[in-house]
């Protein structure tokens, strides 16, 4: 905890940011959640008791499954794949945008409680905001639906926004800042995933990002939506009662 504290202390301005990014992500969340709600004609609390047990649970699975990241071989080691959104996405589409954001928030923070940061928490800032891009836009297709083939939308859409969105996030901010934060050279970096990867050569920062980091977004988003579309509806029931229908 100290060592959090201090890499809090030493990034502190980052760290604002990043809490910035998440009050603004909560707010579009929660509007457009009531705005699906109006279109829908219906009137339900955004929180209440039981959905925030249900998103500290959903949460805490999610920490668990983002430690047990695993490293990929196109991409370099820093670059690792977790399927954390697995659980948020299914909470998400239980519970709305609003709860969706933050499971994603809390998840990082326990993260960084148990097992700190080593990215100068631009790693978690990559985590956080890029899994926000998936399970926004597919919770709010879903919620403005509510059935089968806006699940189906919201996943695919969920899935290209996920993929392009945090290509361009890591190429235009997040590789720059963690060669800053780090204190490594950008060269450095786009050599690291030259080396593992052919097609991420000329160092050029754009073939660094559509080698290495395209394809795992597109894994990770694919992944996660087909398990919960296999998995949501007969979950759905027990998750929002805790009765079997």
């Amino acid at each position: 905890m100290n060592e959090l504290i201090k890499s809090v202390v030493e990034n502190a301005t980052f760290v604002l940011e990043f809490l910035a990014i998440i009050v603004g992500l909560f707010v579009v969340a929660l509007a457009l959640e009531k705005m699906a709600q109006k279109k829908r004609g219906v009137k339900e609390p955004i929180f209440n008791t039981r959905k925030m047990a249900m998103i500290g649970m959903f949460s805490a699975i999610a920490m668990i499954l983002h430690l047990f990241d695993f490293p990929i071989p196109f991409a370099p080691p820093c670059y690792k794949l977790d399927f954390s959104e697995l659980p948020i996405l299914i909470g998400t589409f239980a519970f709305g945008p609003a709860a969706g954001v933050m499971m994603e928030f809390l998840k990082i923070l326990l993260k960084l409680c148990v097992k700190g940061t080593t990215t100068a928490f631009v790693g978690d800032l990559a985590n956080f905001v890029i899994g926000c891009s998936f399970i926004l836009p597919a919770s709010v297709i879903y919620a403005f639906g509510k059935n089968k083939k806006s699940a189906i939308a919201g996943c695919v859409v969920g899935t290209l926004i996920l993929t392009v969105f945090g290509t361009a996030f890591n190429a235009v901010y997040l590789v720059p800042a963690f060669a800053k934060l780090s204190g490594m050279s950008l060269e450095s970096i786009l050599q690291a995933g030259a080396a593992v990867n052919p097609l991420a050569t000329g160092d050029s920062i754009v073939n660094f990002v559509v080698a290495c980091v395209a394809p795992m977004n597109l894994i990770k988003g694919t992944v996660a939506s087909v398990v919960t579309m296999a998995v949501y509806k007969p979950l759905s029931p027990i998750i929002k009662t805790g009765h079997r229908m």
